[in-house]
């Protein structure tokens, strides 16, 4: 997290040069010429330092090659984490200062054009989160249980940074316009 001690570490991802991990990141992306790729927001989603960087150097791969038509930054709408706040504290869940009031991170609304349902993979994402070792201090969302978890992260949001399709906002799917 910002402000530990391990990102001043010389392996630490976050200190990792943007241009040459972004030109080994784009020889995949020459390789495997995918046509979506996702990546954090500039703000890394809620100022993570390793999701700030894997969004500069995302950018800066897809900005090299010219096989993906469309990129994704991962979002928070603020209108879903003020309902997100709502539903955890109807259900008694103690939140972290840091969700509470007015977080300093969250999407504008009106910068988010594509929701994607997830509820058949809902469960899978909990799980996945409760693997994340190096997060569990931080994971309060563990605490809320799979059932609430799964009311509140069915929906996953995403502005689109890149489009050469045409396809019209909104969008409920990663690949309209490529099918």
């Amino acid at each position: 997290m910002m402000g530990w001690p391990q990102n001043d570490a010389s392996g630490a991802f976050w200190r990792s040069d943007v241009d040459k991990v972004a030109a080994r990141l784009a020889a995949v992306l020459d390789v495997y010429r995918p046509q979506v790729v996702l990546t954090y927001g500039a703000d890394g989603f809620y100022g993570h330092p390793d999701h700030i960087q894997a969004h500069r150097v995302t950018v800066a791969a897809v900005e090299r090659t010219a096989s993906t038509e469309k990129l994704y930054f991962i979002a928070l709408p603020k209108s879903a984490l003020a309902g997100f706040v709502e539903l955890a504290q109807a259900d008694g869940l103690e939140l972290p200062d840091w969700v509470e009031g007015d977080p300093p991170f969250g999407t504008d609304d009106e910068l988010v054009g594509t929701y994607v349902d997830c509820t058949p993979v809902v469960g899978a994402k909990y799980a996945a989160l409760a693997a994340h070792a190096s997060q569990g201090d931080n994971a309060f969302f563990l605490d809320m249980g799979a059932e609430l978890f799964g009311a509140i992260f069915a929906i996953e949001a995403f502005v689109r940074a890149k489009d050469s399709t045409g396809a019209p906002l909104p969008e409920d799917d990663l690949f309209a316009g490529l099918r």
